[in-house]
């Protein structure tokens, strides 16, 4: 399939085949090719929970509106964004350091400089922090996505959740935010995938700047 085949038949699915497992080892490869996706400083703000337990499958549903599909599904992923991953001493930042002066473009006197970047854009408040790992993390969960899509597996995302219930059933770190739940499988057998919805064309997506040319003043 190419890339556009890719965009237009990836779907939400509602309805997952219980017995149609996702293999460990296909996870894997589907979370290292999301890993390609950008990343701020390459400090890559992601951390991801995979349950396949029923049992903790069943914990969440309760905390998820009552969702059958993070039962049927196989594989539910709970995505994590590391708010303190631009911190120094953070495993993030230590190894993208690292990798920066192994590649030559950092020396060692050079460290204050990072440190002081990384501070100043997303460390300045919290919001900037949260901002920071919430939107990193979002392009590696659209490019899980569309990689499983890819690969023949279908995906619905969820923000239909209890934030704080979830981080507290399942001893989340505070320092993560969960921007979003993932069901992975196979579609049900009997069930179609539904058509296509609409999106907005690229007149009604350009917008215009105020003071633009043809703007009044």
């Amino acid at each position: 399939m190419d890339f556009r085949e890719v965009l237009r038949s990836r779907r939400a699915v509602n309805f997952f085949d219980p017995a149609a497992d996702v293999p460990e080892a296909d996870l894997r490869r589907l979370l290292e090719t999301a890993a390609r996706s950008p990343s701020s400083f390459n400090l890559q703000p992601w951390r991801v929970a995979a349950l396949r337990d029923p049992a903790q499958k069943a914990k969440l549903r309760a905390l998820a509106w009552d969702q059958p599909k993070v039962t049927e599904a196989p594989v539910i992923l709970l995505f994590l964004a590391d708010t303190e991953a631009w911190k120094v001493f953070s495993p993030n930042f230590e190894r993208q350091f690292s990798y920066l002066m192994q590649s030559g473009r950092y020396q060692p006197e050079q460290r204050g400089e990072f440190v002081a970047a990384t501070e100043s854009l997303y460390g300045a408040t919290p919001e900037q922090s949260l901002a920071f790992a919430v939107k990193n993390t979002a392009f590696f969960a659209m490019t899980f996505m569309y990689a499983a899509a890819a690969a023949g597996y279908v995906t619905h995302p969820m923000d239909g959740f209890d934030h704080d219930g979830v981080r507290a059933a399942f001893g989340i770190a505070d320092r993560f935010w969960i921007p979003l739940l993932m069901a992975v499988g196979h579609l049900k057998p009997g069930v179609e995938a539904a058509p296509p919805k609409w999106r907005f064309d690229a007149d009604d997506i350009l917008y215009t700047l105020p003071g633009e040319a043809g703007e009044e003043k």
